[in-house]
């Protein structure tokens, strides 16, 4: 039975990708069902009669749609528990693999979620500028940072007022209008590296800080114009040139040629695995890398345990002639073209260094010409010096999975979460409880939505939690832009920070302390379902450790506590200063398990902390 059970495992894990779609559109379709409902009388009648249909109507539709979800993530839990009562079966092996694919699944699952969060903030930033013509932000990588600084070129020493968004792929500068925000500027990261001003370093111990004076460099790798950005404080300093170097270095990663491969950042239009752990590059854009040569696709972590090209990357003279001659001749892409500057009255193709591109018309003697992306067979107008005669390149699938937004987070999981509570009961509920011991409820009618109540010594303090120009914290000094990120935050540091006579963390989440930490149902759960009615992936995005680079962990002064320790089991790449690398047998600290069964934890390795994918790591003490 185990045996059988393993390999239909094996055999169904790529039809059940598709939870990943269905589970991030899941509470799109509620809504719209809802919408529906209320507004359609009909269909009302018809819901209401198919319900009472059922368990005499014990469970509305609204509930029966999240089950799948529910049910597709606790695969791996199901199997966790026959793995551990079949140690001395000869299918313990099977198991194992079957319960390291469902692993895959749920962390695939998690990242489809939070890409398309992330497409729905770049929607956000696509509308607000304007002049971006018929560029899509979204083929630049994902959004690293955004804020304020003074720009100056290397010809124009003038400092100008603007607004930088850095993506991975470019730094888009903007002037702004108001509420919008007018382009000025592309600039690719690809053609520049960044460089400190160790002159504006020295300055500073003369001019004791002087205002939007502490600056660093974007020097163009061929010598053409650079640009230099100031920022107001040496931190805010820090911080953009760690988000510059981690969008550089996916990029531009340091195993980008091992093996005499060429890989690069890359969107899979199909569910792909790296062909190195064979592990799911997750996502729904830009996934992983993709060599230009031979096609192979890899995790980040994973581009130096490839085997080698087995594509020569030297094409000849006459293999380029015949192509250049015959019908449908194949380019490779010598440098990025995002559509700026734009083709005259014509649609631009947009494309990456070392892309195949199919010549569909182009004389020598014209700028522009029109080809079509052998990746995902669009088509469009190029400069033609963006483009050289290569070897006919291997197509990629094409099918692009579409892409909605979900609403906000459901904080019923958590074990620190009251849902709608008035003052005088936090009081009551806490009063009894250890110092420490903390909610966060939902206030009645007010104008802040949340507050947190935690007991003090013998008292119960309120503390109001202020949402405001997509912020959230509790004092100016500190602001957050997730309610999970600010108890995070709070967890391992003093409220003293923000309160002087408050000084205590968040210790003990009320639920825990009555029902275990373990404890994790929901009040909105049907009775049978056991789970949230809402869900929520928990993952790293908006979570900021300012000094996660330095040798010294930044919150020293408030040691937080170690669950547990786990050792890496295989390698991973950050992609953004919030995640924590790993090495295989790493060593790590675990520090959080909140949202451990939606794939992240929060742990320290080598000095640094940050969140990484829990099943990278096998837990010490935990067969």
């Amino acid at each position: 039975m185990f045996c059988t059970l393993s390999v239909c495992y094996d055999v169904f894990i790529y039809r059940l990708l598709i939870y990943g779609q269905y589970c991030s559109h899941m509470e799109n379709a509620q809504k719209i069902l809802d919408e529906l409902i209320a507004t359609r009388e009909d269909v009302k009648m018809k819901v209401e009669e198919c319900t009472m249909k059922v368990q005499e109507g014990k469970f509305k539709l609204q509930d029966l749609l999240v089950v799948p979800m529910q049910r597709v993530l606790k695969y791996h839990l199901l199997l966790k528990e026959l793995v551990s009562h079949s140690t001395d079966r000869p299918e313990r092996q099977q198991l194992k693999e079957a319960l390291e694919a469902m692993q895959d699944l749920a962390m695939y699952i998690n990242e489809v979620k939070r890409d398309n969060e992330t497409l729905k903030k770049i929607s956000e930033f696509q509308n607000s500028i304007e002049n971006l013509q018929q560029v899509k932000l979204e083929e630049y990588g994902r959004p690293k940072i955004d804020g304020e600084l003074k720009v100056s070129s290397i010809v124009n020493r003038t400092k100008q007022d603007r607004y930088i968004f850095l993506f991975d792929k470019v730094v888009i500068v903007c002037k702004r209008k108001g509420y919008c925000y007018e382009l000025k500027e592309i600039i690719e990261l690809q053609s520049y590296k960044m460089s400190d001003d160790p002159m504006n370093n020295r300055d500073m111990k003369k001019s004791s800080g002087k205002m939007w004076s502490y600056g660093f460099y974007l020097i163009h790798l061929q010598g053409k114009q650079g640009f230099q950005f100031f920022c107001k404080t040496e931190d805010t300093k820090r911080k953009w040139m760690e988000q510059f170097e981690m969008a550089m270095s996916n990029i531009k990663p340091e195993k980008a040629t091992a093996n005499q491969h060429n890989f690069q950042m890359h969107t899979f239009e199909k569910d792909t695995n790296c062909r190195a752990c064979k592990m799911l590059l997750r996502g729904i854009f830009y996934q992983g890398y993709y060599c230009s040569h031979c096609g192979t696709g890899a995790h980040k972590e994973c581009l130096e345990c490839i085997t080698i090209c087995k594509i020569s990357r030297v094409f000849s003279s006459s293999n380029c002639m015949h192509f250049i001659l015959a019908p449908g001749p194949k380019m490779v892409a010598v440098r990025n073209y995002h559509g700026m500057p734009v083709p005259p009255g014509k649609p631009p193709l947009s494309f990456q260094t070392g892309d195949f591109i199919e010549l569909l018309k182009g004389e020598p003697d014209t700028t522009w010409w029109e080809g079509r992306l052998i990746q995902t067979q669009k088509s469009g107008f190029f400069p033609n010096n963006c483009v050289k005669p290569c070897l006919d390149p291997k197509p990629l699938f094409q099918s692009f999975p579409s892409r909605q937004p979900s609403r906000e987070t459901d904080y019923y999981a958590y074990p620190w979460f009251a849902g709608n509570m008035e003052r005088t009961q936090a009081d009551n509920l806490l009063k009894s409880h250890s110092s420490g011991t903390y909610l966060i409820r939902e206030r009645t009618a007010e104008a802040e939505r949340f507050a947190i109540s935690i007991k003090f010594n013998d008292e119960v303090k309120h503390i109001k939690v202020i949402e405001k120009d997509s912020w959230i914290h509790i004092t100016e000094a500190k602001k957050f832009e997730s309610l999970l990120e600010l108890v995070e935050y709070y967890q391992s540091h003093s409220l003293k920070e923000s309160f002087k006579l408050l000084d205590t963390t968040l210790r003990y989440p009320y639920k825990s302390r009555e029902r275990g930490p373990a404890s994790r149902a929901s009040t909105r759960s049907p009775a049978a379902i056991g789970a949230s009615y809402n869900f929520s992936f928990l993952s790293p995005q908006g979570l900021n450790f300012s000094s996660s680079q330095s040798s010294a962990p930044f919150w020293s002064v408030f040691t937080p506590r170690v669950v547990s320790t786990a050792v890496a089991r295989y390698n991973f790449a950050a992609r953004d200063m919030r995640e924590l690398s790993l090495r295989e047998g790493d060593i790590v600290k675990i520090y959080s398990k909140i949202g451990g069964d939606q794939g992240w934890w929060k742990g320290e390795a080598n000095g640094r902390i940050g969140w990484f994918p829990s099943t990278y790591v096998d837990e010490e003490g935990v067969q």
